[in-house]
């Protein structure tokens, strides 16, 4: 993560987020190293449809695609970077390892990770397969895939940028 900050730093960029069932845990890792305060705006952990809906995500997206769906993620990633005006926004959601009785459809142990590019009104998408294992070790591979994401994604634009030069 610290590798993504200082990038996210010496581009000027920002970042937000939009979490559920990883509970902020992105939020905390950004913010876990140190000059975060320049680049990160806002972290909402959304767990309940209301409040993906008060944060901008569509309720008909909701109620189409289901709240476990890469629908509602890439609402969550967008409406988070709108709200901040953040360069990049992160929305994730889905199921580790449980029912949710309020919200029966959708997929079980699927988990949708979406990166939005506001300069590139672009979305990047992921899903992670959760395991057995605890609450708290799924959540840790969730992360590791956001952080390879995005890395991947800051990498990609820098190459792009120098090579427009």
């Amino acid at each position: 993560m610290k590798e993504i900050v200082d990038i996210l730093i010496s581009n000027n960029n920002t970042i937000s987020t939009m979490e559920s069932c990883t509970g902020g845990g992105v939020s905390n890792a950004i913010t876990n190293i140190e000059g975060s305060s320049s680049i990160f705006k806002f972290g909402a952990v959304t767990y309940s449809n209301e409040y993906k809906i008060k944060m901008g995500v569509n309720s008909d997206i909701i109620d189409e695609y289901s709240v476990y769906s890469m629908e509602t993620a890439n609402e969550m990633s967008k409406k988070i970077s709108d709200f901040t005006i953040s360069d990049y926004g992160i929305g994730i959601t889905g199921k580790i390892n449980r029912i949710d009785n309020n919200n029966l459809f959708g997929e079980d142990n699927r988990v949708f990770i979406s990166i939005y590019d506001r300069n590139m009104n672009k979305f990047y998408n992921s899903e992670v397969i959760t395991t057995d294992g605890s609450r708290s070790y799924n959540k840790d591979i969730i992360i590791n895939n956001v952080i390879e994401m995005l890395l991947g994604i800051l990498v990609l634009c820098q190459i792009m940028g120098e090579n427009q030069k």
